[in-house]
């Protein structure tokens, strides 16, 4: 038999059930929000990404500590490679502009003027130009190759000349440097023998010298003492090597794209050919970039010139080569005189000249006597 209880323990009781189911249902009211909370703060930390450089901070304001921080780790660790990249890159960067600065610095300082040695035995030029016909009959292309008779020379020196004030310096360097060429020269006539063919890795042809280097060894180093000795920029890290250049690619870009190589066959039959010689006798400070003078050669700042009887000698032979270009024809105004009948008609003629000029003289005498 089931015992019923009491008035006040049946009302306690029930109270008490009431009481505690309104609890446990708060209770799931409430576990239901907080998950709710968890979720949506949950997915909103997972759509939203975080900074590397504050992952610190934003593990502070999370709301449950047991969230799960893997993601953040990643997010850590891609951003920190992220970062490594762009530094990367920003190296790059600046790798690249600090090369381009030093090409826009080496280019500032790249040569545009030189010491030039000016070739003018017509025989030099002459047998140049031979080679250089001989080579164009078998590669037409490098006709763009050839330097012009005007143009050619021997390099003594390089430098860089920015401004009007370095040119003026420059010219007063090469002025100095003439005391010590005649010093070193003491009066004697130097001939630059040229002979014989050779390359530069088969991209420049060029006529040898083959004596005196010496002597223009010499005078190359003591001409850049005295460029560097005034603040001039001058010479090269290579050793100074005299050579007359007829020929090099790099006169043309398309050129270059055709020719790889000059092929030294083109010049077999003038490997070991006599050019002539040069007398040693003037240096002059050239422009690479300024215009041309019309013969060819190279715009000329300044000169220096040595050797009291150059200048004579030069108008010697000068006159020397006019009188052989007379010659053929004197020598067929004498095979004239000495035909016969040539010596007779001009006899003739001669003869009546005269006799006419003296009839006319005594006709002028016989006018002016006195019984006339």
């Amino acid at each position: 038999m089931a015992l019923r209880p009491a008035a006040g323990e049946g009302r306690a009781g029930g109270d008490a059930s009431r009481a505690a189911g309104a609890i446990s249902e708060h209770d799931g009211l409430e576990n239901v929000q907080q998950k709710k909370i968890f979720m949506e703060n949950k997915t909103q930390q997972r759509e939203e990404p975080c900074a590397a450089d504050s992952v610190d901070s934003l593990m502070a304001e999370m709301p449950f500590l047991d969230t799960d921080i893997e993601d953040e780790c990643v997010m850590h660790a891609t951003s920190e490679i992220n970062t490594k990249k762009k530094r990367k890159r920003t190296t790059g960067r600046e790798i690249e502009e600090d090369i381009e600065r030093k090409k826009k610095k080496n280019k500032q300082y790249q040569p545009n003027y030189f010491i030039s040695l000016p070739i003018t035995n017509p025989k030099i030029t002459v047998s140049i130009q031979a080679v250089q016909d001989a080579i164009i009959q078998k590669d037409q292309r490098l006709s763009k190759a050839m330097v012009r008779s005007g143009s050619l020379h021997v390099t003594m020196l390089v430098m860089h000349l920015s401004n009007e004030e370095e040119i003026s310096t420059a010219v007063d360097a090469l002025s100095d440097s003439k005391v010590f060429v005649e010093d070193l020269l003491r009066g004697k006539r130097v001939h630059l023998s040229f002979q014989g063919i050779d390359h530069f890795k088969n991209q420049v042809g060029f006529v040898k010298l083959a004596e005196n280097t010496t002597i223009l060894m010499e005078i190359a180093e003591t001409m850049k003492k005295i460029f560097q000795e005034k603040g001039i920029l001058a010479g090269e890290e290579r050793a100074f090597r005299p050579h007359l250049t007829f020929m090099k690619l790099s006169k043309s870009t398309e050129l270059r794209k055709q020719v790889k190589k000059i092929d030294s066959s083109l010049y077999e039959d003038f490997k070991t050919h006599y050019f002539g010689h040069e007398i040693l006798h003037r240096f002059d400070l050239c422009s690479m970039l300024k215009k041309k003078q019309p013969n060819g050669y190279y715009y000329c700042e300044s000169s220096i010139v040595f050797g009291k009887s150059h200048e004579a000698d030069l108008a010697k032979e000068a006159l020397r080569r006019e009188t052989q270009a007379l010659l053929p024809k004197l020598n067929q105004i004498k095979a004239l005189l000495s035909s016969p009948e040539i010596r007779t008609k001009i006899s003739k003629e001669l003869f009546e000249d005269r006799h006419n000029s003296n009839s006319k003289w005594k006709s002028g005498i016989d006018s002016e006597s006195p019984n006339a």
